[in-house]
């Protein structure tokens, strides 16, 4: 069997930025929880879609924003976006999907404990991690644990992190350590860009393992004596950056892998919510019933 773990939060932006604007009849903004449901409706009505969970990001912060002050926060959301995060939970949870609402932890921390706990089972051949995004790329894992860009139909394996970023996926936290991650708040170390990083840590893997003496480098990288001086005066933030972008794995997600088998959507309280946000049609879109 497969295992699909989904970046709720991540689809939900997707949709809020990409699916059309509309009103619920309470006059609320609704297109993007709608656009939400029809994509986890469109993947549910897939082959082979049989075990499935979502994540999401219940609160912006997480433990986080204890270890760096200038780490993501909820500031700066659209009030429009922001509110139909609950109705999101609650698509998710009506279509019967097992959700993951996140508070101290993140989505991508659900889903990196989820690949972690699940992965070892004989029974899952592929876990596809419905994403593109370069954080979770950490967890890929050969062409068994791979991403999925849903969005463009592109599945992206071991080999596929290498080529998009330049990196092993065990390398990936250092790379967002020292190039940084505008969306997540990491600043990363001046001059220390995508292709400067992937040069040097196609090398040497960990930031720990970069010399400390320029001329020692074997990674063949333009301005290398500026590249080293500005991590030598900052590698212990570069270190902590590094840790802010390791997901976590221990996460104490409740289900076994058995329960995260999709058995259909709940009839009355999908038609419910899908009156309430105006998509009562849609009811006829989803394959299955429990």
């Amino acid at each position: 069997m497969n295992l699909h773990l989904i970046d709720g939060t991540y689809e939900l932006y997707r949709s809020y930025f990409g699916a059309p604007k509309a009103r619920g009849p309470h006059g609320n903004e609704v297109g993007a929880v709608r656009g939400l449901l029809r994509s986890l409706v469109s993947l549910l009505r897939q082959e082979g879609v049989t075990h499935v969970a979502i994540a999401f990001d219940r609160v912006i912060e997480s433990f986080r924003n204890d270890m760096f002050d200038g780490y993501k926060t909820g500031e700066g959301i659209e009030p429009d976006l922001w509110a139909q995060f609950p109705l999101a939970e609650r698509a998710a949870e009506a279509l019967g999907l097992v959700v993951w609402p996140m508070v101290d932890f993140e989505a991508d921390d659900a889903i990196a404990t989820a690949c972690e706990r699940y992965g070892s089972a004989k029974s899952v051949e592929r876990i596809y991690i419905c994403s593109p995004d370069k954080d979770l790329a950490q967890c890929v894992e050969g062409d068994r644990i791979v991403l999925v860009d849903r969005m463009r139909g592109r599945v992206i394996d071991e080999q596929g992190v290498v080529e998009k970023w330049g990196v092993e996926p065990a390398s990936i936290p250092d790379l967002l350590g020292l190039m940084g991650d505008n969306a997540d708040g990491i600043p990363g170390i001046a001059r220390w860009g995508a292709r400067s990083c992937a040069s040097v840590l196609s090398v040497y893997r960990t930031i720990e393992r970069i010399p400390r003496d320029v001329e020692s480098w074997t990674a063949t990288v333009r301005g290398a004596k500026t590249l080293s001086a500005n991590l030598e005066a900052e590698r212990a933030a570069a270190m902590l950056y590094r840790e802010l972008a390791v997901l976590r794995r221990d996460v104490p997600l409740e289900e076994k892998l058995a329960d995260l088998a999709w058995k259909g959507a709940d009839r009355n309280e999908l038609a419910a919510f899908l009156e309430e946000i105006g998509a009562a049609r849609d009811l006829d879109r989803v394959p299955r019933f429990r």
